[in-house]
């Protein structure tokens, strides 16, 4: 760290540095509120989709062995072919918001393939929009979780370090400049009782 100059400009510098700081501080401790909530109903959202997920899972699981029937392949039909995702701010930071999975409509005879075929695709359709959604709200919460360690980290230096630390250099200048004047009213208290001495020796 520079060392501090003892002047008026220095101290006029450190109070605008202190303002600053009291200003952000406000700011930065709501940022770090509001992501802090966003995290909690993002983790929320993305258990209770998970556990969505896991019966849809349960569900298909009881006639999956239908699926193992030659003549159907279902895996083209289960494929998204995009994902529509809008964006949300939040505090600053930009988020991917889930809407939907998109697929290709499906093309095949109605009459040779069986009846379950159409409830088997909307199933698993469902289940895999979930997985997308799930994927989608994990990479919202790392990117939650790494702006709010950045604000964290902000807060605790305005509050631990810039703060404090502007508050003593403000402290330590005033002192040295009130030793300055009281030093400069008593020399030239002096110098008028030299100066009066002197008059008085001359008269």
């Amino acid at each position: 760290m520079a060392k501090l100059k003892l002047t008026k400009g220095e101290l006029k510098r450190q109070r605008d540095a202190l303002r600053r700081f009291l200003r952000y501080l406000p700011i930065l401790q709501l940022k770090k509120q509001q992501l802090q909530m966003e995290i909690l109903h993002q983790v929320t959202v993305l258990e209770t989709q998970r556990r969505a997920a896991e019966d849809k899972t349960r569900q298909i699981a009881r006639w999956a062995g239908v699926f193992t029937d030659p003549g159907v392949e279902l895996k083209r039909w289960l494929k998204p072919k995009g994902l529509l995702v809008g964006l949300k701010n939040i505090a600053g930071v930009d988020l991917e918001l889930f809407e939907r999975a998109e697929f290709e409509e499906p093309d095949y005879d109605l009459f040779t393939t069986p009846l379950w075929l159409d409830a088997a695709i909307e199933s698993l359709r469902a289940l895999i929009s979930l997985r997308e959604e799930m994927s989608v709200l994990e990479r919202g919460i790392t990117v939650l979780r790494r702006e709010l360690r950045v604000t964290t980290q902000r807060v605790n230096l305005f509050e631990k370090v810039k703060i404090p630390e502007a508050e003593e250099n403000i402290r330590i200048i005033k002192v040295y400049l009130g030793d300055q004047m009281a030093n400069a009213v008593g020399r030239s208290k002096i110098a008028k009782r030299k100066i009066e001495q002197f008059e008085e020796a001359f008269a």
